[in-house]
């Protein structure tokens, strides 16, 4: 199965820590955020890393070069960020399989490996990681609604009055089916191409679509506090 990885944006609620790099290079626990991702994913077993960059991409490029730990390494370039459904357009010429999404800003240690089983059971055509927040957290994501089989019916992205308190966590196996769907998605009302929108469209053909609750945690480094809550975590699973 190959791998997607979005790290184009450029950070700026994780300044000063991204004023010279993308976040995606911004250090946890003494390795570059993208670091933890590329170890996940080949460990997960990513045959290829298609690596969407933009905001300082040479950074990552340079850093990384053209593999990580003998899997390949592809560049795609999103010049200008209009949202994760238009970043993961670009990886489209790359990706020919069922593939692995990972936004690059994460910092997983959960069952990451449930979600690529369930891809390779045929069962569904997409599967992604949820996990349940406090109710008046919910609206900060995108929000799912699940049948009693665990199934999607909607996603809704940063929606005023929330479904469900059920939300997606940045790590998703997909068909090539969703690069159709993310060309049909239009501009939000924040002017962006939303992957929740893409998601939405994929369940309203008629496309299966399971949750997998998450076990463990993920932490979304947006701000300084959460890349030092996320160092915090992971040091303390060390010295257990």
């Amino acid at each position: 199965m190959q791998a997607v990885v979005l790290a184009a944006g450029e950070g700026t609620r994780l300044r000063p820590l991204t004023e010279d790099k993308p976040k995606g290079m911004v250090e946890v626990a003494g390795k570059p955020i993208l670091t933890h991702c590329f170890e996940q994913l080949v460990e997960l077993g990513a045959e290829k890393l298609v690596v969407i960059v933009g905001y300082k991409k040479q950074n990552i490029i340079s850093h990384f070069g053209d593999e990580f730990e003998g899997t390949p390494i592809t560049y795609a370039h999103q010049r200008e960020q209009k949202g994760l459904a238009h970043a993961l357009l670009k990886a489209q010429e790359h990706v020919d399989e069922e593939f692995m999404l990972m936004l690059g800003d994460n910092i997983f240690q959960a069952n990451l490996e449930d979600v690529v089983s369930r891809q390779q059971e045929d069962r569904a055509d997409a599967a992604f990681l949820v996990e349940e927040v406090d109710w008046e957290e919910a609206s900060r994501y995108g929000v799912c609604d699940t049948n009693d089989y665990g199934e999607i019916q909607e996603v809704v992205e940063k929606p005023d009055d929330p479904p469900s308190n059920l939300v997606m966590t940045g790590f998703y196996t997909f068909s090539p089916a969703i690069f159709h769907a993310c060309k049909l998605v239009q501009p939000s009302d924040r002017g962006e191409y939303e992957l929740s929108d893409a998601i939405d469209l994929l369940i309203k053909s008629g496309r299966t679509i399971d949750a997998i609750p998450m076990e463990g945690w993920r932490i979304d480094v947006g701000y300084p506090e959460d890349r030092d809550e996320a160092e915090e975590r992971l040091e303390t699973e060390v010295e257990a």
